[in-house]
């Protein structure tokens, strides 16, 4: 499972890593976390807010910090 975090570096955006990594640690998935800081590719995926977050390619949410447990959600629909 790929997780991508969008953004440029900002608290908000550590934050959101942060949620990810552990929403992937509990639901036990072997998870490769990509952060990806470059405005062009950021715009590419259709992010208009930071942060943003996409799994598998598909884009979950932006301009928001999404909570451990609906991370988790979004995981666990994927398995």
């Amino acid at each position: 499972m790929k997780i991508e975090v969008y953004g440029t570096g900002c608290a908000n955006c550590k934050a959101l890593e942060n949620n990810a990594r552990k929403a992937a640690e509990e639901s036990g998935v072997q998870a490769e976390i990509v952060k990806i800081q470059e405005m062009d590719q950021i715009f590419e995926a259709g992010i208009t807010g930071t942060p943003g977050l996409g799994i598998d390619g598909e884009i979950k949410s932006m301009g928001r910090i999404p909570s451990v447990d609906e991370i988790k959600k979004w995981i666990e629909s994927k398995k």
